[in-house]
């Protein structure tokens, strides 16, 4: 397994630790010129919820890669909150501003995984 892949796999553990839904995982080393390799995309229903999952992401990423985000936008409204792992960026959403941006549409071209939620 590679480092990306384990780093997405500990993501999506820090996520679904909190309860995140949706997880999807774009995968765009196809497609030229992207600021990333990965997209991690994933939503909370509250504020709170989201700020929680961010802080989860962060500490289970520290422990597993001692690798710590370049930085983290969208704390203070917690409604789109965005971690920079370098080729691994993740988006942490409220359901409205999900839909309403949908980033998973915007890359239609690159390998799109669905993680099943945990129930």
């Amino acid at each position: 397994m590679n480092e990306q892949k384990a780093l997405i796999d500990a993501i999506t553990k820090g996520i679904q630790e909190k309860k995140g839904k949706g997880i999807i995982v774009a995968d765009l080393t196809n497609i030229g010129d992207t600021i990333c390799k990965y997209f991690v995309v994933c939503q909370g229903n509250t504020p709170s919820q989201v700020a929680a999952i961010v802080e989860s992401v962060r500490e289970t990423v520290r422990n597993e890669h001692r690798l710590r985000p370049s930085s983290i936008d969208g704390l203070r409204n917690a409604e789109w909150v965005a971690m920079d792992y370098a080729d691994v960026l993740v988006h942490v959403f409220l359901p409205e501003p999900r839909q309403y941006y949908s980033l998973e549409t915007l890359w239609a071209d690159a390998g799109l995984k669905t993680v099943p939620d945990l129930d």
